[in-house]
């Protein structure tokens, strides 16, 4: 299966042009979540991604809520949940993990007990998608030095997917990194392309 990837397009309409014209030579369109800009503007920017709505599956970032993605978007959009695609099983999980310092809006935020806990309820996949990305891989913000998530992190341990995708860490787009045999990836907003086999 050839995937196109990418996280926090914040808006950015050239970002959305990019991922659509890109979605035409793959089979599968994965976004990890940000799409709006401090939970405004998701509605309307949402409406871009439904041409491409049949072969895609997004998460949440922290700059919208699953409940509002899923309201923008036909999209699946997964949080503690698996589909199958293809032969593949894709879990999800959005938000950021763990909480960012207090801002001047309202982030979604999960502590990493809640985050372990859904992931918990994850028997296995081949690919996990999280908005926020594992502890000490792909997740070295500028000013305040590694922030990912140990539950993310734990879940890779446990599960083995082939892929780890994530985002949310603006400083360490573009990063890659291996949880054993688990390749991960800060994807950043410019379409990233990959192959994987079921």
């Amino acid at each position: 299966m050839r995937i196109v990837a990418a996280s926090d397009l914040h808006l950015d309409l050239r970002h959305a042009d990019a991922l659509i014209a890109a979605a035409s030579e793959a089979d599968l369109v994965i976004v990890a979540g940000d799409f709006a800009q401090r939970r405004e503007g998701l509605e309307d920017y949402m409406q871009a991604f439904e041409p491409i709505s049949e072969n895609a599956i997004f998460v949440a970032g922290n700059n919208e809520t699953i409940d509002e993605l899923r309201a923008a978007t036909s999209v699946p959009c997964l949080h503690g949940e698996v589909m199958d695609r293809s032969g593949l099983r894709i879990a999800g999980i959005g938000g950021a993990v763990p909480p960012l310092p207090p801002l001047d809006w309202p982030s979604w935020d999960h502590s990493e007990a809640a985050a372990g806990a859904l992931l918990d309820e994850i028997e296995g996949c081949d690919i996990l998608i999280s908005h926020s990305p594992p502890k000490a891989v792909c997740d070295r913000h500028a000013e305040m030095g590694s922030i990912g998530s140990t539950a993310v992190y734990a879940a890779a341990e446990r599960m083995h997917p082939k892929l780890l995708l994530c985002g949310h860490v603006h400083d360490d787009w573009g990063a890659c990194g291996r949880i054993g045999e688990t390749r991960v990836l800060n994807l950043g907003p410019e379409p990233v392309f990959l192959e994987i086999e079921p």
